[in-house]
């Protein structure tokens, strides 16, 4: 039985085989070699393809010159409030919608009716709603940040095992008591599912909004470069907002691991 059971462990243990922590990044490094050796070989023009090298010096004389910053800052503020917004409503809409079956029947058609709509085609609408200035563009990216929010949030409470949600009942919990004990710690992992999928979408919609309304920030940068076909500048401002992707994610699995120890 023990040498059956050996057997076993052998063949299974590719699965608990660890990946050292480099290897997280070598798919990374590997691509800016390979990008730097086609650059200082000639084989595109750096005109359509500046080196990691030249972007890399480029970036650092824009943040010794203040001109990152001075486009960073009014975008962080648009995508922090914006999602911290979008992400607010959405997960409270979300407890609302899977816990009353009113609400239910009632507001989950109007969620996935406007879901398919592309929240960029309404910026025009916000702008002559609220103006040309901050608040139609953080209720643009709320608005983003507020569906995908919502629905996984929705998804997370009916997933929620229901015997469950009888045993609180059953042991005399109020209805607060069963969303908050219950209900929102089983909805935990769809709704950090949500708050992922949004902090992509946020960003999408920032960059749409600020090349449309927008005088400073990352994707008003970004689109000025280009129209002006300086690439190693353009260049800084997406590796800017790549950073920016990479750190919102970090965050939240930062929260997600502190709120979700068990998983």
């Amino acid at each position: 039985m023990t040498k059956q059971r050996q057997m076993i462990t052998n063949r299974v243990a590719f699965l608990d085989k660890k990946v050292p922590i480099y290897a997280s990044f070598l798919g990374l490094v590997g691509l800016i070699v390979l990008w730097e050796i086609i650059c200082s070989l000639n084989l595109v023009s750096p005109l359509f393809l500046p080196a990691p090298s030249a972007i890399v010096t480029t970036g650092w004389e824009m943040v010794v010159s203040g001109e990152i910053y001075e486009n960073l800052v009014p975008s962080l503020y648009r995508i922090v409030v914006g999602y911290a917004i979008g992400s607010a409503f959405g997960v409270l809409i979300g407890l609302v919608l899977g816990f009353s079956k009113w609400a239910d029947a009632i507001g989950t058609p109007v969620v996935y009716s406007i879901y398919p709509i592309p929240k960029i085609a309404l910026l025009p609408l916000f702008i002559l709603w609220l103006g040309i200035g901050e608040l139609s563009k953080v209720t643009i990216i709320a608005l983003g940040v507020f569906f995908p929010v919502v629905i996984n949030t929705f998804s997370g409470v009916k997933n929620v095992d229901p015997i469950l949600i009888k045993a609180a009942v059953t042991f005399g919990s109020s209805p607060f008591n069963v969303v908050r004990k219950v209900i929102l710690p089983g909805s935990l992992p769809m709704i950090f599912a949500g708050l992922k999928l949004a902090a992509g979408t946020s960003l999408l919609l920032l960059v749409s909004a600020e090349m449309i309304a927008a005088q400073n920030g990352i994707g008003a940068m970004v689109l000025h470069y280009g129209n002006l076909m300086i690439t190693t500048k353009l260049m800084v401002g997406v590796l800017v907002l790549s950073l920016l992707g990479l750190t919102f994610n970090r965050v939240l699995q930062w929260v997600e691991y502190k709120l979700i120890p068990w998983k």
